[in-house]
């Protein structure tokens, strides 16, 4: 079988041997990761830590390792929304399992280990604010997984049917696509005190999670439809940002990943809390305690 060759235009590889976005050295990369959204919360993820060996910080991408409990982890900030998840996955996979030195890719995989610990918006009136709700099926409304070869293997298409036709789905849409986080990862990190729930990955915070400022909304009814939408007694729980491509590329990748996500706001009930913090400063110490 001819070695896979990576062209300088396809991974950018910076002067000082790091890749392009993350500025991460391959032999900074540990199989275990935390994904956050916000830069600033990565120091809250290493306060945990038992020693921090390197941090660095380029543009949104905030990225601190160390060790906990004795074993070697980092925290990374991917920022805000699906595209940037794109970059952050393919990035820390090319760490993993491309060659800088020849651009090979190499021929023994290496497996990353990832859980995004977020905030999100309920869409169950029953989920009360502070409850953790892991993205058993993530639910991609953002497309980027449409771009990659094998989509369908990794997909749910009876649930990704089901829910277009209940919800009318609008055709100048992108397509959504519904991924499982790894079995194992849930297995080890959900217990009776987190919700295992169905999260949609929206393309944006306002309009495409229903909420109407000055703009009017193409589908003012698409989140009735959708709370009210049931396929094999499952229903959508929670609005996040990055569940499905986290998702649905790790698994193209052969990588294992998961979200769980602290519920924020209420979208059925319309209330809200912006102090949240303490929620999940305690959710981390959990999932960091169990990964």
């Amino acid at each position: 079988m001819d070695k896979k060759i990576i062209a300088p235009s396809e991974l950018i590889i910076n002067p000082d041997g790091t890749v392009f976005h993350l500025h991460l050295l391959p032999e900074q990369l540990t199989d275990r990761i935390i994904l956050v959204g916000d830069p600033g919360r990565v120091d809250m993820v290493a306060s945990f830590f038992d020693s921090k060996t390197f941090e660095v910080s380029s543009r949104e991408f905030h990225t601190i390792g160390g060790t906990y409990q004795g074993k070697p982890i980092m925290c990374l900030s991917h920022g805000i929304g699906p595209d940037n998840i794109d970059i952050v996955i393919n990035e820390l996979d090319a760490l993993a399992n491309i060659d800088f030195a020849t651009r090979e890719v190499r021929p023994e995989h290496r497996t990353l280990h990832m859980v995004r610990i977020g905030t999100s918006g309920a869409l169950q009136p029953e989920l009360k604010l502070g409850t953790p709700v892991i993205a058993e099926k993530a639910i991609g409304f953002d497309g980027v997984l449409n771009y990659y070869a094998g989509r369908n293997e990794v997909a749910d298409l009876d649930f990704e049917h089901a829910f277009c036709e209940s919800v009318g789905w609008n055709p100048l849409w992108a397509k959504p696509y519904v991924v499982d986080a790894d079995e194992h990862l849930v297995d080890m990190i959900g217990r009776d005190d987190m919700v295992r729930g169905n999260t949609i990955s929206a393309v944006g915070f306002y309009g495409p999670q229903g909420r109407e400022l000055r703009l009017p909304l193409a589908n003012p009814d698409l989140n009735r439809r959708i709370e009210e939408f049931r396929f094999r007694d499952r229903k959508v729980t929670n609005y996040e940002m990055e569940s499905a491509p986290l998702q649905g590329l790790s698994r193209l990748m052969g990588h294992k990943a998961m979200t769980v996500c602290s519920i924020i706001a209420n979208r059925m009930r319309h209330d809200a809390t912006p102090n949240y913090k303490t929620a999940i400063h305690d959710l981390i110490g959990t999932v960091l305690d169990r990964i």
